[in-house]
């Protein structure tokens, strides 16, 4: 199991912060001028899909900040089935449980050694800080 320098909480929610300053925002405006909402799901959806899958773990924001997501097992980058289990499957256990686990994912990133959230234990992901 790869642990090797951990991201914790502030430095991951940080790397989310970034991304929705300068990928989120610009994809807003751009919605609010089309009228179109569903695009901008969509692109959103896609950026954190298929960006680490392309970029080696990493997103905008996660670059910025030093840090990616890396598979537990060899700490090789996710693949597109890794991200789908991590974005799609955790997204709808985050729903089903009315956004609790969300702040139970928060409290685990906080918490545990390891660093792993809900959607890190489904997908089998870490996020670690960049040698």
């Amino acid at each position: 199991m790869l642990t090797n320098n951990p991201a914790g909480f502030w430095v991951r929610f940080g790397a989310m912060i970034l991304d929705v300053l300068i990928v989120g925002l610009p994809l807003i405006t751009i919605a609010l001028a089309l009228g179109d909402k569903y695009l901008t799901d969509l692109i959103s959806f896609l950026y954190t899909l298929l960006t680490p899958v392309f970029w080696k773990g990493y997103t905008i924001g996660k670059r910025i900040s030093g840090i990616r997501i890396v598979r537990v097992t060899d700490g090789s980058p996710p693949g597109l089935g890794t991200m789908l289990l991590r974005n799609v499957v955790a997204g709808l256990v985050y729903a089903i449980t009315l956004g609790i686990g969300i702040i139970i994912s928060a409290i685990m990133v906080g918490n545990r050694e390891d660093k792993r959230s809900i959607h890190d234990m489904i997908a089998g992901t870490t996020v670690v800080h960049d040698k």
